[in-house]
């Protein structure tokens, strides 16, 4: 299953008995909308609802962690996904937080996901069909096997800035990169880790929401300086767009990517780490 699917594609797939459709829409940047009311209200129909704000690591000091396998694993449960199915992932979110359920997902042994190209606002556009209230599908027996290689903490990143083993991308605006802008949270300093790349997550996609094509995701790459023979880090400022990085970066092929998930958060949290400033410089060799 290819990780990327057109709303046409969706709207001939309604009802296939094993396709499973996930509303991943959270919004992190607009504390006055409600993404669980705004499914209720309307959704893709068929689609269950993810609930990524309440499904993170509430033992991290750190907001917005991946969930525990545990924790994962109950929610698929109780959604009713299993590893057998085609799932779709979308979202309404302008930080496209299906792309961190889509990452989130393959990491825990889900192979079959992709995310909805243009998400629910390109769907709404088309004048496709909605559904209200809650869907429910029968409860699923699945068990969630862990990929350590998706994941680097804050001590991979800072021993990579040392041996230079893999590219570190970062997916934040050239401003809060550079630290021409300070970060929205004052306990978080400006910069950005020494060493990285600035691949604005906005530079992905076209006017609409949906992702530039292949040939164009490879030119923002190498236009940016990254190394496509090299392993790759993806971060952001809390580990969301780094994933829409991820999956830009497995459709031409790109596929030793791993994310740090605390992110900018945790790095510039922590005046014992090592930032930098300025604009985007390619790793050296």
């Amino acid at each position: 299953m290819d990780n990327l699917v057109s709303t046409q594609w969706l709207a001939e797939q309604l009802g296939a008995p094993d396709l499973c459709i996930v509303d991943a829409t959270r919004h992190h940047f607009e504390p006055e909308r409600q993404s669980a009311s705004e499914y209720e209200a309307g959704h893709i129909p068929g689609a269950v609802f993810l609930d990524l704000l309440h499904l993170v690591d509430a033992a991290s000091p750190i907001d917005n962690t991946m969930p525990q396998a545990e924790q994962f694993s109950a929610r698929m449960r109780e959604l009713g996904i299993s590893a057998d199915q085609r799932i779709v992932i979308y979202d309404d979110s302008v930080v496209k937080t299906a792309a961190r359920a889509w990452f989130m997902f393959r990491m825990y042994g889900l192979p079959n996901v992709a995310m909805l190209d243009g998400g629910l606002a390109k769907w709404k556009a088309e004048g496709r069909p909605l559904a209200s209230g809650i869907e429910t599908r029968t409860p699923s027996t699945f068990t969630a096997s862990f990929d350590a290689a998706r994941l680097r903490d804050k001590a991979d990143v800072l021993r990579n800035i040392e041996d230079k083993t893999a590219q570190h991308i970062d997916g934040r605006g050239a401003a809060h990169f550079s630290g021409a802008d300070e970060d929205p949270n004052p306990a978080v300093a400006s910069g950005h880790v020494p060493g990285s790349i600035n691949v604005p997550f906005w530079d992905l996609f076209e006017a609409d929401g949906t992702f530039k094509s292949d040939e164009t995701l490879r030119g923002v790459f190498a236009n940016a300086g990254v190394d496509l023979s090299k392993p790759i880090i993806t971060s952001c400022g809390g580990g969301v767009v780094a994933c829409a990085l991820a999956l830009a970066l497995e459709r031409i092929g790109k596929e030793d990517v791993a994310l740090y998930d605390g992110s900018w958060t945790e790095w510039g949290a922590d005046p014992a780490l090592p930032k930098a400033k300025g604009p985007a410089k390619p790793t050296p060799a």
